[in-house]
């Protein structure tokens, strides 16, 4: 494939795709006789040189092991304007507190985090699980064996990360959030620490991990 063409076809794909693109996905898409990841790794970078300018309303940013096209921060008022959004959706204090914890701890388990918190975190896990921010990625090999907890690619997503190493201190990612994606947990969620019976507080998923 011509790399004028190769380009073309990159900006259609960031610009229509429902998440992070990598090189290797669209090389497996279009065959390796078409493109290989170097070719698209080029054509990327050169969209990123290209699109990070003052004039440009579109950014292209690396998250979570790929790339995404993104709106400049500057233009989030005009755009929620010109989309009629007035409300903004943040993650509630505490889902902040327990991603905070999971991010810079894991795999952690239940009881881990209750104990750095000083509250029952049962109901602000499950509704990060039902959001897929965490996930279960197995049992801690201890006295009842409590599930272990990790941060998923969503997580990446939702915070701008290229890979876990990237997160910042604790403090400034309860201070930082803002959230780019959808209703995902607000401030007045009922659900938030409203989980006062222990017996939940190490309840299974639908599905366990082998």
């Amino acid at each position: 494939m011509e790399r004028d063409q190769l380009r073309a076809l990159m900006e259609a794909i960031l610009l229509t795709a429902r998440g992070p693109v990598t090189a290797d996905s669209v090389v497996e898409t279009l065959g390796e006789k078409e493109a290989s990841a170097d070719d698209v790794d080029g054509v990327l970078e050169q969209l990123k040189a290209e699109w990070d300018q003052p004039s440009r309303g579109i950014r292209l940013e690396q998250v979570a092991g790929g790339w995404r096209a993104v709106t400049p921060a500057q233009l989030d008022p005009y755009l929620r304007t010109f989309h009629g959004i007035t409300a903004r959706h943040r993650l509630s204090q505490a889902a902040l507190e327990v991603l905070a914890i999971v991010a810079h701890r894991e795999p952690i388990t239940m009881p881990e985090i209750n104990f750095i918190r000083g509250t029952n975190s049962a109901g602000v896990v499950r509704t990060l699980l039902d959001r897929s921010l965490l996930r279960v990625s197995g049992r801690k090999k201890v006295v009842g064996k409590p599930f272990l907890y990790r941060t998923t690619r969503e997580f990446l997503i939702h915070f701008g990360l290229e890979r876990p190493e990237d997160l910042p201190d604790p403090e400034e990612l309860v201070a930082g959030e803002d959230v780019q994606t959808g209703d995902i947990l607000t401030d007045d969620d009922p659900t938030d620490d409203s989980i006062e019976d222990d017996s939940l507080a190490d309840d299974p998923p639908d599905e366990i991990p082998a």
